[in-house]
């Protein structure tokens, strides 16, 4: 069964005033798929929310770790656990200063990019090869301190295209679980126009 069970783990920080900033774009991704896909049973489990679902026949569990940020692999360590699931059936989607707002980049492993949950994750799994799902949220403007940027909400402007992108990532997330990594990397891989 568990070939055909996936996890797929948004980062951001619980509390509603956090709730629209960019750091918390991994949230907003989960929301998105569970909506989608109708995932019900909504629980606590290894320090996250945790709701899961059948998509054509692959059990997909989503999970959004409540340890705020810069713990996160607390949560993805203790599903991934739970679940007995090979780090290839995991997917951790985030939020990357480094590449342009709207920018997906999916990748089959790498550093954690300044990206704290991630640092703690790579530190937990013992392992920096595990899929993730870059979502770009741009520089800061001028000599903004990135830990000040990632804790805004996005800018009115930018509101305007998160739908587009959350629908966006969630077929990238979609696509991983379906059809494997590098057909997700292949045609979800740049910007919202590409």
């Amino acid at each position: 069964m568990t070939e055909n069970t996936f996890l797929i783990i948004g980062f951001g920080n619980p509390g509603r005033e956090y709730k629209d900033t960019r750091h918390n774009i991994g949230f907003m991704l989960i929301d998105r798929v569970a909506v989608r896909l109708n995932a019900r049973g909504m629980r606590l489990q290894s320090k996250a929310i945790v709701m899961s679902t059948l998509h054509e026949e692959r059990k997909i569990i989503l999970a959004k770790p409540q340890t705020f940020m810069n713990l996160s692999g607390q949560s993805v360590q203790g599903l991934l656990h739970f679940y007995k699931l090979p780090v290839e059936n995991l997917l951790i989607a985030h939020d990357d200063l480094d590449l342009p707002f709207g920018t997906l980049r999916i990748r089959p492993g790498g550093g954690p990019g300044g990206q704290r949950g991630m640092a703690d994750t790579i530190e937990r799994l013992g392992t920096k090869e595990f899929p993730r799902l870059r979502l770009g949220i741009g520089r800061p403007p001028g000599r903004m301190d990135p830990k000040d940027y990632v804790l805004q909400d996005f800018s009115k402007d930018d509101q305007k295209f998160l739908p587009e992108i959350l629908d966006r990532a969630t077929d990238a997330a979609l696509e991983f679980v379906m059809k494997g990594l590098n057909a997700a990397m292949n045609k979800f891989n740049g910007g919202i126009e590409s």
